[in-house]
């Protein structure tokens, strides 16, 4: 927990106002997130891949799979949405989750789940799916009261 303690008390020290500052702290974070969070999924997306979104909203070269530029973008669309939310200390919400899954998923979906099962970004899974190695997650009729119940017990 030490650790934890240091890096809030230097977030602290940095007195963030205004979105221009978060992105000053933020700089090379933003970009090794969004890199790191799409390897994860993805292994043909590169560091320069990711830092080209971000910086210059091109790629030059890329052969592999589309859809992980989709995603890396997204990613950038994210950040950039949340950055003044983060500012005004939005509280979570129902609302605010469900925004950032349809910026994050925009354009990502494959066309079993999109046509075939109606999912759509932005709302709640209209089917079980599961992830991870142990298959955790809520069932598509209880994702709704289960999220609100996460929000309430972070609120507390």
């Amino acid at each position: 927990m030490e650790k934890y303690d240091q890096a809030v008390s230097l977030w602290k020290r940095y007195k963030i106002i205004s979105a221009s500052d978060l992105d000053k702290y933020l700089d090379s974070f933003r970009v090794l997130f969004a890199f790191h969070s799409g390897r994860i999924e993805n292994e043909s997306i590169t560091y320069q891949d990711t830092r080209g979104i971000f910086e210059n909203s091109r790629v030059l070269n890329y052969t592999g799979n589309p859809r992980a530029l989709f995603e890396q973008q997204n990613q950038k669309l994210c950040h950039e949405f949340l950055k003044e939310r983060i500012i005004s200390k939005e509280p979570l919400s129902i609302f605010l989750v469900k925004e950032i899954h349809r910026i994050l998923t925009g354009g990502t979906y494959d066309d079993r789940r999109y046509i075939a099962d109606g999912e759509r970004p932005g709302e709640f899974k209209k089917h079980d799916y599961v992830t991870g190695i142990h298959e955790v997650g809520s069932a598509a009729e209880t994702v709704e009261s289960d999220l609100a119940e996460l929000i309430a017990d972070h609120l507390r």
